[in-house]
């Protein structure tokens, strides 16, 4: 339980803070505080220090770097968590270097990695304002002795004393801390650890310091670990460094963050195992792999077993047979489109899945796409256009299964969410050697609340118009367009209609042309 560190979530979106909240409020998590707008945020913030500041990067009001630059002036140490999309990676990088920001994530984030980078924020921000406070409670207990010292032989042998039992508690603070703790000189040489760092390196603490950093820290592409330490003050954080146990021959994968001690020479390294933590993700994606796997094939056997009641293989069914087995093989297929979705997200998200690229005719793929939904849109008497001619003579340098996965998903959401009819118009265009592909209707448009939220896992509009059976569809399609290093995006304005886009960077070739 974490009942007396206090946390600040800001965030635009009320889906979002709930969500959090509620997130929050099952792992124990009893002092957060949520908002939706950042001038309150600041308010909060005047009369309030938290531990941990979780906030959005995208905002309408103020974006996430400028009010963490608010937040870093007024509590220096806080740990501070910047929530980002894809496409703000840049600016995630920006907040590091401009306000020591601990950690990005990009939405969606994953719920455990989420309270883990709560959790070990928050320990690391306590740990390193304890010991910046011992150390202050040192250095004025220096000052105090030197004053002193010429004219008061008694307090002398008072503050001597102070001093004794300050280093005692701090002494005993480090010694039983779980994180490994190396003070380490400007000159690079390792002046004392503590006994979490003699563990990690199976070494004692007289060995450690015959030793050089670069001896203890290694990296697997042969980075000096002795140049990254002096980049410290840029992010405060070393990521994946590994330490070998002199014991057992183990890698131990750790995180090392650090505090300069003021007015001194030395830096205080807290290393943190996180060994375990990428263990339990690579089995979290084996299970999800193993799981979708192995779901496929009992649905394959239903559905094929279902095929040989409904053709009349195993003898004649009744009306009411029929319905109820043709009912059930759909439900079956409908799941096996899940499970199959699931699982290209799975390859998408974890970087497995290659991409076949090709020269093609990004017009003839669209005929073959509209060729297959026209038979639906005419049952609707929906009018289905395309404005191919800016591209007649183009080809495209993409994967032709993903892209055609991503324009049968956009026309397909736009014909069965479409009105009886209304019309429908699928459009292309060049700019230089980038491709542009866009489906727009004349619906009902989505909720502008709600278009942030369309390309997300699982997520579905307020409105019935644009929900999907799985959530997945979306989502999908802009994984693909983002792994070709594409972009994708929608534009909508209620009750007048929605158009989705697509963008292909330095992809398109003319040919032929006269």
């Amino acid at each position: 339980m974490y009942k007396s560190k206090k946390i600040l979530i800001l965030d635009d979106e009320k889906i979002v803070t709930s969500t959090l909240k509620t997130l929050l409020s099952l792992e124990g998590f009893t002092d957060a505080h949520f908002f939706n707008v950042p001038t309150e945020a600041v308010e909060f913030l005047k009369d309030n220090q938290p531990d941990v500041i979780i906030s959005d990067f995208v905002m309408p009001e103020m974006n996430g770097l400028e009010f963490l630059k608010i937040a870093k002036e007024m509590y220096p140490d806080t740990c501070m968590i910047l929530l980002t999309g894809y496409a703000d990676k840049e600016n995630a990088v920006r907040a590091i270097n401009e306000v020591g920001l601990y950690k990005y994530i990009e939405k969606p984030w994953d719920n455990d990695d989420l309270i883990i980078n709560i959790r070990n924020g928050i320990e690391r921000s306590n740990l390193i304002e304890s010991l910046k406070e011992k150390i202050k409670e040192l250095n004025r207990a220096n000052e105090e002795l030197e004053r002193y010292s010429l004219h008061l032989e008694d307090m002398v042998k008072a503050r001597t004393a102070e001093l004794s039992e300050a280093n005692a508690k701090l002494n005993a603070v480090i010694s039983n801390c779980a994180d490994g703790i190396v003070l380490i000189s400007k000159d690079k040489k390792i002046e004392s650890v503590n006994n979490a760092a003699e563990t990690m390196c199976g070494l004692s603490e007289q060995m450690m310091k015959a030793m050089s950093l670069n001896e203890l820290f290694m990296f697997e592409n042969g980075d000096s670990f002795e140049d990254l330490i002096d980049k410290f003050n840029e992010s405060g954080m070393i990521n994946d460094v590994i330490i070998k146990n002199a014991v057992n021959g183990n890698d131990i994968s750790t995180d090392i963050s650090y505090a300069e001690i003021p007015q001194g020479h030395y830096y205080v390294c807290v290393i943190r195992d996180v060994s375990a933590q990428k263990e339990a993700q690579r089995l979290r994606e084996d299970f999800i792999a193993t799981l979708t796997h192995d779901l496929r094939t009992p649905l394959l056997a239903a559905i094929q077993t279902l095929k040989f009641f409904t053709d009349g293989s195993l003898g004649e069914l009744t009306e009411k047979q029929d319905l109820l087995l043709t009912t059930m093989s759909q439900s079956n297929k409908d799941m096996l489109g899940l499970v199959n979705a699931l699982l290209e997200v799975y390859k998408y998200e974890s970087g497995t899945i290659p991409l076949t690229k090709s020269m093609f005719s990004p017009n003839e793929l669209i005929e073959q796409c509209c060729n297959e939904v026209e038979p639906l849109a005419k049952s609707k008497e929906i009018e289905l256009i395309r404005e191919l001619e800016a591209t007649e003579n183009v080809e495209i340098l993409a994967d032709r299964n993903e892209i055609r996965r991503v324009m049968m998903n956009l026309i397909g959401n736009a014909v069965n969410y479409t009105a009886e009819n209304g019309k429908i118009s699928v459009k292309t265009s060049l700019n230089g050697k980038d491709f542009m592909f866009s489906v727009k209707d004349n619906g009902i448009g989505i909720a502008r609340a709600d278009i942030n939220k369309m390309f997300r896992r699982f997520s579905q509009g307020t409105q019935n118009r644009r929900s999907v059976s799985t959530g997945l569809g979306l989502y999908l399609s802009k994984q693909i367009i983002e792994a070709h290093g594409g972009k994708i995006w929608l534009e909508s304005v209620q009750n007048k209609g929605s158009e989705f886009f697509f963008l292909l960077l330095n992809s398109a070739e003319i040919k032929n042309k006269v």
